[in-house]
């Protein structure tokens, strides 16, 4: 019931920026906005979808599978679009890929926590890097930074380091033993857990070549930066010029703040926060606000729908996969 709660945060903030806007002078201002451009940026974020299917399939060893890696990047960006943090992302990113990519559950889990780290290196590189040349933003960019810095961090020690992921889960397992579960259950998922755990940093450390590690870092860095140049042609759309070097803060740090938020996709956080950003730099609110819906509209939305026209086809198939798993925990030891 909880997660009707949350969505219903993200709806009343949308509604309260509509509200503040106005919902005629938004709608005025969009209708300014030229439709070929706001196409274009949908095309953008379409490819960039690519590029993260490229670099999935390229992480479990199968780059030429574009069918099916665009399929199970859709399946893992749709999750993460409607679960808080965009936690359930990489679970059902894994899920798919071991039924359609047909790889191990490990090394699906492996490759988005590989994906996830890659993703906060640029993110923290870029912020750091613009924070020097946009000193209006400075602390805030320095901020995004390090917590981007952190979160390597905690994504290292779990996905490269057996011991330090392993104490970290012990942690986190003892407060199992507290719950109303059975002790059974409880140690069927610690053994199946923490093989699990040691399969996905075998399969992690085999990957990490300096090689696969610098292409890895390279598709990376171009999908992020394909989202930012998305955002500016959603501001040439509306004839509004703005520093390319401030649409990467802003567009990293209304990301972060979408995390933070702990609100599905960040809805609602993420289009006040990229709103708020852009007053910063001298765009209207009226106009931000509306370059923040459309460019949500191009991006988030456009995906989610498509992850969720392959999520419902693939869906019987996936459920088969998440009750053999949790069937498994209860019959493991019988």
């Amino acid at each position: 019931m909880k997660r009707y709660y949350v969505f219903l945060v993200s709806i009343i903030l949308l509604m309260l920026l509509v509200i503040w806007i106005g919902p005629q002078k938004m709608w005025d201002v969009i209708k300014t906005a030229n439709p070929w451009l706001i196409l274009l940026a949908v095309f953008i974020h379409l490819f960039v979808v690519w590029i993260r299917s490229l670099r999935w399939g390229y992480i479990i060893n199968q780059p030429w599978e574009f069918k099916k890696n665009f399929i199970v990047k859709t399946i893992g960006l749709f999750a993460g679009n409607v679960s808080p943090m965009r936690s359930a992302g990489e679970v059902l990113n894994a899920v798919a890929g071991k039924k359609i990519n047909k790889i191990t559950l490990s090394e699906g889990l492996s490759a988005g926590l590989t994906e996830r780290f890659f993703d906060g290196l640029i993110g923290a590189i870029l912020l750091i890097i613009c924070a020097f040349i946009l000193p209006k933003v400075q602390v805030i960019a320095m901020l995004g930074g390090l917590i981007s810095i952190g979160l390597l961090i905690l994504i290292y020690l779990i996905n490269w380091r057996e011991d330090t992921s392993l104490w970290i889960y012990n942690r986190i397992h003892y407060l199992f033993r507290i719950l109303p579960i059975s002790e059974e259950l409880v140690e069927n998922f610690y053994h199946k857990f923490t093989e699990g755990l040691r399969s996905m940093i075998e399969y992690t450390k085999t990957f990490s070549s300096f090689q696969n590690l610098i292409i890895v870092f390279f598709l990376t860095l171009t999908s992020w930066l394909l989202e930012c140049i998305r955002l500016y042609v959603v501001f040439v759309a509306f004839d509004v010029q703005i520093n390319f070097a401030a649409i990467i803060i802003i567009f990293l740090l209304a990301n972060i703040i979408g995390v933070v938020s702990a609100l599905p996709g960040g809805i609602g956080s993420i289009e006040l926060s990229l709103t708020g950003l852009f007053l910063l730099f001298g765009v209207s609110g009226a106009v931000g606000g509306s370059i923040a819906m459309v460019d949500r509209l191009a991006s988030f939305w456009v995906v989610t729908a498509l992850g969720l026209v392959f999520s419902s086809y693939y869906a019987h198939d996936i459920l088969d996969e998440i009750k053999g798993y949790t069937l498994g925990l209860r019959t493991s030891q019988k």
